[in-house]
């Protein structure tokens, strides 16, 4: 089923503990202040997806969750960052401008896949290009990666990295080659590691070191002068990689490896037809003499069907960053660490299609539209939009602290909150457990838009985090942490094959969501940690910006403002299907802005929480059916004793 298509965001008004800070007037819509999200009428600003429930009978989600995996999009899912030209290779960034390499390679066994027939290969490549000059490949990869074009759709690396970096790292890339390796292609691919030294067809030398030969290659052609002019270098391999073939042309195919045939096997009768393999045990031995994507300092290696999204990737390495994801069939098993919503884990194969299109030569399907960095990352980096600062001990001094955050993808940074002496989580050895040992807790909001149109849902994501990059350095707090229950592919005798519990698409429905009924959670407590989250409210703006209200507090103090609040009954009449709504006025009369919770037995309640700055009121929904009357008791969430009861009737 197709999603529902979102919209944009960006981060524009702050609460600090309890105090009004506005962000630029420039983030912010005109005539929107933050109290009139808390009133019943309908907005004109509010294009909100919640709109279009009005007019139903009876309560209605206010935030629901619509989660899409990524296997079943299409390039329709992509909704652009309004007011942005992050493609055009005229701006460049703010900061710096990287001036990279790119170092184009081939083999006597392998000449670069365009350069052939459509569809020629054994794995069916190339699709949409073929028959190219190998003279011509250089540029039309420079152009396919950081042009904007039609077989792109105007996507680039350049793009991601001006659109994540809020403007401030551009990308521009030169191509050198087509130079000839020494070597047969699957004597750099097959290596001591993942094949575990085995696989080596007789006469061979495997687990050479394609770097060395590519940069003595490039040097030759253009010397030592011309290297040192590039802050960084992609080496493209011609050919597969195999992170994108050694599921699907190994135990997706071949239901077991004594089934591999003969034409996916090595040119050493000797050998089997299957290798080992990084993952799991086996691939055919074709997927698993490929090449493997990587980076070390300074410069990264891909292959033909490494999607833009690698490449934007491994630059996060050679910017110092580390990569955050898990061993989907590790023995015992562990849940996947940031997956879908992060470029340095598994949002790295985001794109149309999802993870099992990332084989096609051009790459313009699975890891072509990677997600952004999580907060965590930008952070690090030092390309994070407004970070409001706050730890664990200041917050049992100062209060609950409220705020508005906006999506990434337009600018928002969100909150980082320090765990003043460390991580107190209980050791734990399931597979959903985190592992203890963090520094932070981090909350932003994403919304399917931008490099983010890739992701699965849009709301609230919550992470913990470590500064130093071990990982996992950023463990995604799921909101259903139940297992998602679907099919991953089908074996070929028929068998379907479900996600495992380490598979990174489980994190498909993790954002946190406002509101009750929407399929996802709206609060989350770690009682080790003595902290407790809130969504309370979403909205978006003309422009389509989606803001989210969230809170966090201390469960260790409430601050030195008094708590107090005053709600107010109110009555309803019935509609034509039975149901009644009260809209009960709250107001708080205490001190600092807050955080109350609702309760009404026998009503139905769109939100159990809802936050009201000091003075000011707002109001809650009860909804009645069957019944003509409920208590409805309005409660600080700061302060117990600050509390108020009054009632919803219903006149006929």
């Amino acid at each position: 089923m197709t999603s529902v298509r979102r919209l944009v965001s960006v981060m524009s008004v702050m609460l600090l503990a309890g105090a009004f800070v506005a962000a630029p007037a420039s983030a912010a819509p005109p005539d929107t202040p933050w109290r009139k999200r808390h009133w019943p009428q309908t907005q004109p600003w509010q294009v909100d997806e919640a709109v279009a429930l009005n007019g139903k009978s009876g309560p209605q989600p206010i935030d629901p969750q619509r989660y899409e995996l990524p296997d079943t999009m299409t390039w329709d899912d992509y909704k652009p960052v309004p007011g942005t030209k992050w493609a055009d290779p005229s701006v460049r960034g703010s900061e710096r401008n990287f001036n990279g390499a790119l170092v184009l390679v081939d083999y006597p066994n392998q000449p670069f896949v365009v350069t052939q027939p459509a569809g020629s290969t054994i794995y069916g490549n190339p699709s949409g290009v073929q028959n190219l000059a190998r003279n011509d490949v250089p540029g039309f990869y420079r152009d396919f990666l950081n042009k904007p074009g039609a077989l792109n759709r105007g996507h680039t690396i350049h793009e991601y990295w001006m659109e994540d970096s809020l403007g401030k790292f551009g990308i521009e890339l030169s191509a050198f080659g087509v130079y000839q390796m020494p070597s047969k292609s699957h004597e750099y691919g097959i290596e001591g590691q993942f094949q575990r030294g085995a696989g080596c067809p007789a006469g061979d030398t495997c687990n050479r070191n394609l770097r060395t030969d590519a940069r003595a290659a490039w040097v030759a052609a253009v010397g030592e002068a011309e290297v040192a002019r590039y802050d960084f270098v992609f080496y493209l391999s011609a050919g597969q990689d195999e992170s994108a073939t050694w599921q699907e042309f190994g135990p997706m195919k071949f239901t077991t490896k004594e089934d591999v045939t003969d034409d996916w096997g090595p040119p050493d009768t000797a050998l089997p037809n299957w290798n080992a393999t990084r993952y799991v045990d086996w691939t055919s031995w074709q997927a698993s003499a490929n090449i493997w994507p990587n980076a070390t300092q300074g410069s990264s290696l891909q292959a033909e069907s490494s999607g833009m999204s690698t490449y934007a990737h491994e630059f996060s390495h050679i910017l110092g960053v580390g990569d955050n994801y898990n061993n989907p069939y590790g023995i015992p098993a562990r849940r996947d660490y940031s997956g879908p919503w992060e470029m340095l884990s598994r949002g790295t194969f985001n794109g149309p299609g999802g993870p099992h299109s990332r084989w096609l030569i051009p790459g313009t399907a699975g890891s072509s539209m990677g997600a952004q960095h999580m907060l965590r990352n930008k952070m690090k980096l030092g390309i994070a939009g407004p970070v409001l600062n706050l730890s664990r001990d200041a917050l049992a001094t100062s209060g609950l602290v409220v705020t508005q955050v906006t999506a990434r993808s337009a600018g928002s940074g969100g909150i980082n909150v320090t765990l003043d002496g460390g991580d107190r989580s209980p050791a734990c050895n399931d597979p959903l457990c985190d592992g203890g040992g963090y520094d932070n807790y981090t909350l932003e909001v994403v919304d399917r838009m931008g490099f983010d149109s890739f992701t699965p849902d849009s709301g609230v994501l919550l992470a913990k985090t470590k500064n130093a990059d071990a990982a996992p350095f950023i463990w995604t707090i799921d909101a259903n942490p139940q297992d998602i229950d679907k099919v991953d592919f089908v074996l070929p005798d028929g068998t379907p094959q479900k996600m495992t519990i380490g598979d990174y698409r489980q994190l498909s429905d993790a954002l946190f969501h406002a509101g009750t009924g929407s399929g996802s959670r709206f609060e989350y407590v770690d009682t080790a940690n003595r902290l407790h989250f809130y969504v309370l409210d979403r909205s978006r703006n003309r422009k389509g910006v989606l803001s989210y209200d969230v809170a966090v507090r201390s469960l260790d103090g409430a601050g030195p403002a008094t708590r107090a609040v005053r709600a107010f009954p109110a009555t309803a009449r019935r509609d034509s299907a039975g149901w009644a709504r009260c809209t009960i006025p709250v107001r708080n009369t205490g001190a600092a802005t807050d955080v109350f919770r609702v309760t009404a037995p026998g009503a139905s309640l769109p939100r159990t929480v809802t936050a009201v700055p000091a003075g000011r009121s707002s109001t809650v929904d009860v909804w009645l059916f069957g019944r003509n009357r409920a208590s409805v008791t309005v409660t600080s969430e700061s302060d117990s004793a600050a509390t108020a009861t009054t009632t919803c009737r219903v006149t006929r």
